[in-house]
């Protein structure tokens, strides 16, 4: 079987569609050819896979050929089975007949013997030439079809088809393609069956002594060429990737040493994509293949139909992952293959791999995870790609242009060297190229870095080449050491370009190394590192047959060109997939390029990126490494913002990165920027340079209103001291983010040192609420910065600990507003009326300082201050102490003022509190004095005391204002009402008539203060018409003084009066219409319960004089009640009685007792009386006049009734409405009732609104 691999290659290469047979009995070809080719593809066709799954094609290839053409009459039968796949997939027999004779004697016959076949898929066309007008045509075409039909055709299975030329039947394409379609799934499923069925009888034997594996891929791939003809691609690719599993399992069978391959010119170049670049028959050794060229073709094969499949995603995943695998296989060879193969392949594959799987890809069809992938898989393929190429460019002596960064160190220090079985030698033509190199060596040296960083610079090698290179030479000697290791004693560090000799070595060196007459030396002499590169140089364009890849190698120029290419390709893809960091950082490869090259606008934009992902990632060691590249390039491009900013990031990276001197290099650079005029002055942030916090403890806590001083602290990461112009800090509010920040400004100039610093800055009034640290901001020279950066030094522990995984600390709390003081009465009690009394004010500071506080004092009318008495001052009692200090009891007495009373001075109605009255409850003693004239009246036993207008007419007012604070920036004003009233309320009564006329008149006195009253003497003068019994002085009948009265208690006086002759009318302007009460008395009383002996009677006492006080109050005595001059009688109410919500008449009856010319004369209108009607408002409603005029004759015995509508509104035993006569005396009025009476108001009545009579 493997004999027919040149005719199976051949095969394959010509046939791409699926063969359909044209049986062509009568000649019809020809005239129905071009309506059955323009069918042609077959479109939306189904067919069955391997697993007998029907799989929708969309376009099946196929072709019609004529079972008469050559290329299916010159097959042998032998071929036939073992290339099935390109026999026709059905056959069409193409017949006509106008006779039923013609049929039954010439065509049926002819047609059994072609059917003889029945491995044949076929059906019959039967082609009507009757023209459409002649109708016995068309009849006997019917005929002659339905006896078709019923000859060839079965219940299970229609094989007949009818086409009219003449006629438009648009069915018979529909039925055709039908058919056609069964034709080839039934052929396609029997052949897979036989192919399967092959395919395992050899796979049982893969393990045999019998085992050829080119019979096995002949059958197996003539099936995936089947599937792939068919457009069944995901079978055919599973067949190629079981294909590869069993090659892999049977290439390196024990015992069967086979060459592995790669040995031809050109071989260096990957076939991966080119299936047919070799055939079949150069790669065949025995009975299987070289390796190295099979496994780039099944490659070739699968990635072909993933194209097909449309997934270059896949290729290019498959591709890097074969590429990984293929090179280990190379590996394993490497000994046997040209020096460097491994590397030049890689770098072919990846390139071939990358452009067209490029060119297939098409972005926005694939789904976005997958599109990621892809961009992913090809920087994968670029960076392995430009891995070796540095890698052969350092053996030709190109590593002094590679930068030695992090990236390329980790790369190339991993990566082997190349493993031949002899290095190559040195051709012997080659002593100028060794020149050039040597001095090439001798001019290496690292480009310094930027403000004078030393480094040692990163290895590009696994190990060093020099010791590499002549380890594996044939003959190796011992040799010198010093020529071994190319006369540098420092060769040893593990780096393949090393600092260059010193220039006394250089001149001084033998002519043995350097002169081109030795060169052909004895071969065991070790080789120097130039000869290395030529060496190498010359073995890899034997290698190289590509020629781009020649050229990238065959100067510096061309390598960095190509370098830089590869490099810009991984990154691009990086930027588009998942891992874009990556393509950052090969960023930065390309920014060491241009900075290379002097091209640093560009340079500076990729090392910008760099240093930003390092920088988010806190990879601070590989920030260190690009930072002073990216500062280089922004001060030569005069970047001076972008400089200043690098400058601050070096500052801020770790200390042991760099050397002190090296950190006070930029901190010079920062100062003299900041300090120079910029012709763009941006702010500098120096988040990481400069961090602040609040200081350990609570946060400092204000009033609203108050100022305050806030210390911060500052640590500065300058490794000098730095002088900070100008430093403001702002305050967040948290309660409220919409507020704006507000800043705190320091005026002075602050100079930080390295480490932690403290500041304080004045605090003015905030708003209440919780406030955290803002934006640090301030002014270096000219230079202005800021810092958004909490502080994270101090231990985890601690409150100096600042990350941002912990909130943020408030520092300030302004604490809403509320008391902060509380002035109030010392009393609550009434003071004496017109005398000197002192008034006390309680200062009760509230968790809050009134250390110089100044109190206004403002008395309203009626109120004066005796300031020559001056103010006094005394701690309150411990019962009401402020409640902050009772904690702190020796606090109280910090000063030995604060148990003592002391004086103050009232300058401009304004004293100034002590200081050991700050944080206690102090009582300010105030002298003053209620001014009043009138003169209090008694009333007669009985009748009610307006109590509420004699508080108003005693009542004055205080008003007082506290100014406190630091600033004296707080005030609280209150005005504070005082109650003044005199000792003693008179009220009288008759007790005792006597046959003479004498009247015992009873004076009651009520006390109003508390305090003890003592009554030395009292007298009575009277008014007219009343006259003194006895001995006529007024004194009282009874004399028992001194009289003690207790607070708030009575005592009664008793005065012999008799009535006398009031004066004529011509006498009228001496009248006296009161009566006179005089008492002297004293007062027992502390100022701190109420009223107490005036201010200045107390300082008599201190003397030892008696000091009284004189009590006077007018009377009206009421004339007996047997001689009035009217009445007035409360008629009788209704005796269905009185109800809520029910009006009432109520009725009073004003009868003339007496003339009243004489008593009335003077009166214009005496015949007119004028009544007012009292009610309490709460209890009655009145519905009418409450206050009006009557007719009443003045003569005896005239009467009147006076009628007003009430409606009640409360029920219960209340007090009526009573009648008043406002002009006429009350001693001339009789009552009935005679005092006051109560009368029964009942319930409103239930309501029946609602209620349903009951039914009878």
């Amino acid at each position: 079987m493997a004999n027919f691999l040149p005719q199976f290659h051949s095969i394959k290469t010509g046939c791409d569609h699926i063969v359909i047979a044209v049986e062509d009995v009568s000649d019809l070809w020809p005239v129905i050819k071009k309506g059955f080719e323009e069918r042609l593809p077959i479109k939306k066709a189904f067919l069955n896979n391997k697993t007998r799954n029907p799989v929708l094609v969309d376009e099946l290839p196929a072709e019609f050929i004529l079972t008469t053409d050559a290329r299916l009459r010159s097959r042998f039968p032998q071929e036939q089975s073992l290339f099935w796949f390109r026999e026709p997939y059905a056959t069409i027999v193409l017949v006509t007949c106008e006779d039923l004779d013609e049929f039954k004697n010439i065509l049926k016959p002819r047609l059994k013997l072609i059917f003889q076949n029945d491995e044949r898929e076929w059906f019959i066309v039967f082609v009507s030439k009757a023209p459409a007008h002649n109708d016995q045509a068309t009849k006997m075409a019917k005929k002659v079809y339905a006896k078709l039909e019923v000859d060839f055709s079965s219940k299970k299975r229609e094989r007949c088809c009818k086409l009219d030329i003449h006629g438009s039947d648009a069915n018979f394409w529909e039925d055709l393609e039908a058919k056609i379609m069964e034709c080839i799934r039934n052929t396609l499923d029997r052949r897979i069956q036989f192919y399967e069925e092959e395919i395992r009888k050899l796979s049982e034997q893969r393990f045999m002594p019998i085992w050829n594996f080119c019979n096995f891929f002949i059958l197996k791939e003539s099936l995936a060429f089947m599937f792939e003809i068919a457009h069944l691609h995901e079978d055919a690719l599973r067949e190629y990737d079981e294909l590869e599993l069993c090659y892999l399992e049977t290439v390196n069978v024990a015992g069967k040493q086979r060459d592995f391959g790669g040995v031809e010119r050109g071989d260096d170049q990957a076939i991966l994509l080119d299936p047919e670049k070799k055939s079949l028959t150069q790669i065949v050794q025995d009975d299987s293949f070289r390796e190295f060229e099979f496994r780039q073709y099944l490659f070739a094969r699968q990635a072909k139909l993933l194209f097909k499949l449309n997934r270059p995603y896949e290729v290019a995943s498959r591709g890097h992952s074969f590429i990984i695998s293929f090179s280990k296989a190379l590996a394993l060879h490497e000994s046997i293959l040209p020096f460097c193969m491994r590397e030049v392949w890689v770098i072919t594959a990846c390139l071939a791999l990358v452009d067209a799987t490029s060119s297939h890809f098409k972005v926005g069809l694939a789904a976005p995870d997958i599109e990621k992938e892809f961009y992913r898989v090809q920087g994968e393929l670029y960076t392995l790609c430009r891995s070796k190429l540095m890698r052969l460019a350092y053996l030709i002596g190109y590593g002094s242009e590679l930068e030695r960064s992090p990236v390329n160190s980790a790369s190339l220090s991993m990566l082997p060297w190349p493993k031949p079985a002899v290095w190559p030698s040195l051709p012997s033509d080659a002593s100028s190229e060794v020149l050039a190199k040597e001095k090439m060596i001798l001019q290496e040296s690292l480009r310094p870095k930027h403000f004078g960083i030393q480094r040692k610079p990163l290895p590009l090698e696994p190990s060093v080449l020099l010791r590499e290179a002549n380890r594996r030479r044939a003959s190796l000697s011992a040799g010198n050491m010093f020529e071994l290791l190319d006369g540098r004693p420092n060769a040893n560090d593990g780096s393949g370009l090393t600092s260059p000799l010193p220039k006394a070595n250089a001149i001084s060196m033998s002519r043995t190394f350097s002169s081109p007459g030795n060169f052909e030396s004895s071969i065991g002499r070790p080789m120097r590192l130039a000869e290395i590169y030529v060496a190498a140089e010359h073995a890899l364009r034997n290698t190289i047959s590509d020629a781009e890849l020649s050229k990238s190698l065959s100067s510096v120029e061309s390598f960095e060109q190509k370098y830089l290419d590869l490099s810009k390709g991984a990154a691009n893809n990086y930027h588009h997939s998942w891992w874009k960091r990556h393509g950052v950082v090969l960023d930065g490869e390309i920014a060491a390029v241009y900075l290379k090259n002097e091209n640093y606008d560009l340079a500076a934009k990729l090392y910008e990126k760099v240093c930003a992902l390092y920088a988010g990632e806190g990879w601070q060691n590989l920030l260190a490494e690009v930072l002073p590249n990216l500062a280089e390039c922004q001060k030569i491009l005069n970047d001076q913002a972008g400089y200043l900013s690098s400058c601050v990031r070096l500052l801020s990276l770790d200390k042991g990165l760099f050397l002190t001197k090296e950190r006070q290099a930029f901190q010079s650079e920062v100062v003299r920027l900041a300090h120079s005029e910029m012709e763009h002055p941006v702010p500098l942030d120096v988040s990481s340079l400069i961090t602040f916090s609040g200081n350990p403890g609570p946060p400092l806590d204000l009033c609203d209103g108050d100022p305050g001083i806030l210390s911060v602290t500052l640590w500065s990461g300058f490794p000098d001291n730095i002088t900070l112009e100008s430093l403001s800090l702002t305050l967040t509010a948290t309660h409220n983010t919409d507020e704006g920040a507000k800043a705190i400004k320091s005026s002075d100039a602050i100079v930080l040192s390295p480490g932690k610093n403290r500041i304080t800055l004045s605090l003015p009034p905030q708003r209440p609420g919780s406030y955290v640290l803002g934006v640090l901001t301030g002014q270096i020279g000219q230079l202005r910065f800021r810092s958004h950066s909490f502080s994270k030094g101090g231990p985890a522990d601690t409150d100096d600990f600042m990350s941002y995984e912990k909130p943020t600390r408030p520092i300030l709390k302004v604490a809403k507003p509320r008391p902060l003081v509380d002035l109030a009465a010392a009393v609550s009690s009434a003071l004496l009326i017109n005398e000197p009394q002192w008034v006390g004010i309680i200062v009760k500071p509230i968790k809050y300082s009134l250390k110089g506080s100044v109190l206004h004092i403002d008395t309203g009318p009626g109120l004066r201050i005796e300031a020559a008495h001056g103010i006094e001052i005394e701690k309150h009692g411990i019962g009401s102490q402020n409640v902050d200090n009772l904690a702190n009891p020796q606090e109280e007495n910090c000063s030995p003022l604060a148990s003592e009373v002391k004086r103050l001075a009232l300058q401009d109605n304004k004293i100034e509190l002590p200081e050991w009255t700050s944080n206690i409850n102090s009582v300010l003693w105030i002298p003053v004095q209620a001014i009043s004239d009138e003169l209090p009246k008694g009333a007669p036993a009985g009748t009610a005391v307006p109590l509420k207008q004699s508080v108003v007419d005693g009542l004055r007012t205080i008003a007082l204002k506290l100014e406190f604070g630091v600033s004296h920036n707080q005030t609280f004003e209150k005005t504070i009402a005082v109650h003044f009233t005199d000792p003693f309320h008179v009220s009288t009564r008759i007790a005792d008539k006597c046959n003479d006329g004498t009247l015992l008149l009873q004076v009651i006195l009520h006390s109003q203060v508390k305090a003890s009253l003592i009554i030395y003497d009292a007298w009575l003068d009277l008014q007219d018409g009343f006259a003194h019994t006895g001995k006529g002085d007024g004194r009282p009948a009874s004399r028992f003084f001194p009289l003690f009265v207790s607070p708030k208690s009575r005592a009664g006086i008793l005065f012999s009066i008799c009535l006398a002759d009031t004066p004529g009318r011509g006498e009228a302007k001496e009248l006296h219409p009161d009566s006179i009460l005089n008492i002297r008395y004293k007062i027992s009383g502390s100022r701190s319960l109420g009223a107490h002996s005036p201010v200045a009677e107390e300082l008599k006492g201190i003397d030892g004089e008696d000091a009284t006080l004189t009590f006077r109050s007018a009377l009206v005595l009421q004339r007996p009640v047997l001689d009035p001059c009217l009445a007035v009688g409360f008629l009788s109410l209704p005796s269905s009685g009185l109800r809520v919500g029910q009006l009432v008449t109520m009725e009073w009856r004003v009868e003339r007792l007496k003339d009243f010319e004489d008593i009335a004369a003077s009166e214009n209108h005496h015949d007119e009386v004028l009544y007012e009607v009292n009610v309490n408002s709460e209890n009655w409603m009145i519905a009418g006049r409450k206050r009006g005029h009557v007719s009443l004759s003045s003569k005896q015995g005239s009467r009147i009734v006076i009628s007003i509508l009430c409606l009640p509104l409360v029920a219960g035993y209340v007090r009526p409405p009573q009648l008043g006569l406002p002009n006429v005396d009350e001693a001339n009025i009789t009552c009935n009732p005679p005092g006051p009476h109560l009368v029964c108001v009942l319930p409103p009545a239930l309501s029946s609104s609602y209620c349903v009579p009951a039914s009878a």
